[in-house]
């Protein structure tokens, strides 16, 4: 019995250790320790007090105070040098806590906010793992920072007395920063600035910084769509510099570089885009080779020609590595000089181009392709509104060559969905602006036929591409290259995903790679109008990995390709030119070039990629916070897009605008979260609030300052 009893003690002191290990600033007594052991500590509590005596006396914790203990400051040290550490990115909350995102573990690392020292969001860190305890998450503290995303910040200026603070634009940045009077650069209280931190060392809780650049008032369009780009360290201008080579570069085109490429000049050829567009990368010619096949040629913007290898056009491009697309202006990879004109292919315009050129028959089969360079002359440009007019009415210029093309992508895209790919058709959110930038309208664009055509051979010519390189044939090693790869969804969130739709009454077949398309595919379509449909369709998303740019392989598994890369839009996207350069340089016997070199351009393009996609989605909040600030009180039908435990999100039927109803204004009955079934439930009438159910609101108030709604829930009339 004796032996059995200190077996129980040994075995309460080893949990308590690691109570104290995972939380190593928390101050414990008996009771709450009996507390944090759940069952075991709670049938056992009368023993406690004197384990926690013993744990101090051998100097692993400390008595703070009378009965109260923590964790040994030399205990923690020592824990500290034997790890196990991991390196990560942080991804910092407002409210202090961190996850920090490592390769090394197939879950995130939980921080508290006592335990992320002076991290900040996007940080590279390493950290020390607490022990950890069943069934709970992995828990650590950052002990060093490796690497800083970013030293400057965008937010408003507030004064007191002889100092100021910088109050940060960002949700992710959790502290103000002090800024001394001589480092103010002129900036007065309420204006918008970018400031950089100058220290932040130890005791101060608060880094110390300098204002670099005074943006001006909070809520003018200029100024917003500045702190935008200037929050995730985004260009808004080109150097002069730059502008003056791009305006050196010679427009006229010799009958030397003519005779070396193949003259497309006298087939068919037009542009199809956005009617605002201005830089067109693309155009498509069609020519009729016999009576059941067409030569269709997938012709590309040559702009490497233009900008050299060595120059400074290339060096900006490829710092700069994507446009920027936000709600009001584009903010180019290349100056004006190339991108919407030089390179750009305007009709009635001989332009050099970079083509892919397919033999295919009715039954849109490929027969045949050539890759290399060309010379082309758009007959006309088209935007999408008036292809779709054609498609749809069978009347207009060009009529059979655009059957032809729609007819061929129609049965491409059917075949590509058969084998596996993923259809993802989001609803695009625009506005219509005044001259000053403020939203008059907001309307949604769909994708139709004129767009699927142009996607469909847009994809032909990209995978056609990444195969020459990567499928060379016989006992050839393929070369290094820049692919476009997404990996397959991850089978933990795969799952997760399964069993949260299962209760919202869809299901997902998660067998194989065919069932699991398929089950996606149908899951869109089914919920597609519907309050949950942009839940589900982030979800869905989050579940898949991150499309991005690889030198390694691995497919593109949204696409079904084996073998794809992006070699469509080299005026917009630097990866383009990457590749544009290498499959020249190839196709005239070139060794292999250096694979770590391009895998870390490939690494910055992807990055680059989602800071500016992260941008363009702060600059359409922007704009449905400003759409709406002038409808206070007015009421809405919506339909509930989320739950959470602080309230009910909603979206608004007519204008996709978003915002939350908070539960401590639903005043009456007091609220509580079932997270499990996707609903807020009232204690007392059990009256509930669930994901998709269609509730009228009143808005409440526009945050311009956190791009936020409030709205209050209204009487149904």
């Amino acid at each position: 019995m004796a032996a059995k009893k200190e077996k129980i003690k040994e075995q309460l002191k080893e949990m308590a250790v690691g109570v104290f290990e995972s939380t190593p600033r928390q101050v414990y007594n008996y009771k709450q320790l009996a507390k944090a052991l759940g069952d075991k500590g709670k049938e056992y509590k009368k023993y406690l007090s004197g384990i926690l005596y013993s744990l101090a006396k051998e100097g692993i914790l400390i008595e703070a105070y009378k009965g109260k203990f923590k964790m040994s400051p030399a205990h923690l040290e020592k824990q500290k040098q034997i790890g196990p550490f991991v390196e990560g990115v942080v991804d910092m909350k407002q409210t202090g806590k961190a996850y920090v995102i490592t390769d090394d573990l197939l879950d995130d690392v939980r921080v508290s906010s006592n335990d992320t020292g002076y991290a900040l969001d996007g940080d590279v860190v390493k950290v020390r793992l607490f022990p950890r305890r069943k069934n709970q998450k992995i828990e650590g503290e950052i002990i060093k920072i490796l690497k800083r995303s970013k030293n400057r910040f965008v937010g408003v200026i507030q004064r007191t007395n002889n100092y100021a603070f910088l109050l940060p634009d960002s949700k992710s940045m959790p502290v103000d920063i002090f800024i001394a009077p001589e480092n103010m650069n002129k900036a007065k209280e309420g204006e918008k600035v970018i400031a950089e931190i100058i220290d932040w060392s130890p005791p101060s809780k608060n880094p110390f910084g300098r204002v670099v650049e005074v943006l001006g008032q909070p809520g003018n369009n200029e100024v917003e769509m500045h702190a935008i780009l200037a929050e995730y360290n985004l260009p808004s201008r080109f150097q002069p510099e730059v502008e003056k080579a791009a305006d050196q570069i010679p427009v006229d085109i010799t009958k030397k570089e003519i005779s070396q490429r193949r003259d497309f000049r006298d087939v068919t050829t037009f542009t199809i885009d956005p009617e605002d567009a201005k830089d067109f990368d693309d155009a498509l010619s069609v020519k009729k080779t016999d009576d059941n096949t067409w030569e269709i040629g997938v012709h590309i913007a040559d702009v490497t020609h233009y900008v050299q290898q060595e120059g400074i056009l290339e060096s900006e491009a490829r710092q700069r590595a994507t446009s920027i697309y936000l709600v009001d202006r584009t903010i180019p990879m290349l100056p004006e000089k190339l991108s919407n004109m030089v390179c750009s292919l305007r009709p009635n315009e001989d332009k050099l181009c970079y083509s892919v050129v397919f033999t295919i028959n009715d039954q849109a089969r490929i027969l045949k392709k050539w890759i290399g360079k060309t010379i082309i002359n758009s007959n006309h440009r088209f935007n999408y509104e008036e292809v779709q007019k054609i498609i749809e009415s069978g009347q207009g210029i060009y009529k059979e060559e655009i059957d032809v093309l729609n007819s061929m992508a129609a049965k491409i895209r059917d075949r590509r969905m058969r084998q596996g790919a993923i259809d993802f058709e989001r609803q695009e959110v625009k506005f219509k602006l005044d001259d000053e930038g403020k939203p008059l309208e907001v309307f949604f664009k769909d994708q139709k036929e004129a767009h699927k055509l142009i996607e469909e051979f847009m994809l032909l010519a990209n995978k056609a591409v990444a195969e020459k390189i990567g499928k060379p044939g016989g006992k050839q090693k393929p070369k290094t290259f820049v692919y476009r790869v997404h990996d397959i969804p991850n089978p933990e969130k795969l799952n997760t995903l399964a069993t949260f739709v299962e209760k919202l009454g869809y299901k997902i077949k998660t067998d194989t790679r065919n069932n699991i398309a398929k089950s996606f595919n149908r899951l869109l379509y089914d919920t597609r109008g519907k309050g949950e449909e942009n839940m589900i369709e982030t979800l869905t998303i989050r579940t898949m990995a991150k499309a991005e740019y690889s030198t390694v392989n691995i497919g593109h598994y949204g696409l079904a390709f084996d073998h794809y890369t992006h070699f469509t839009s080299p005026i917009r996207r630097y990866p383009d030119m990457m590749v544009h350069r290498l499959l020249h340089a190839y196709e005239n016997g070139s060794a292999s070039v250096d694979k770590d070199i391009y895998e870390e351009l490939c690494q910055h393009a992807s990055q680059m990629e989602r800071l500016s996609q992260i941008a363009e989605r702060e600059s359409v909040k922007y704009k449905q916070v400003e759409f709406m600030a002038d409808k206070i009180g007015e009421v809405f039908d919506g339909l509930i897009s989320g739950v959470s435990k602080w309230g009910i999100y909603v979206e608004i039927k007519e204008n996709r605008c978003e915002g939350m109803v908070r539960l401590r204004d639903m005043a009456d009955d007091y609220y509580f979260l079932d997270e499990e079934n996707f609903r807020v439930i009232g204690n007392n009438t059990r009256k509930e609030y669930k994901l998709g159910s269609p509730v009228r609101i009143r808005i409440k108030r526009a945050d311009f300052l956190k791009k936020e709604l409030d709205f209050e829930l209204a009487e149904t009339e």
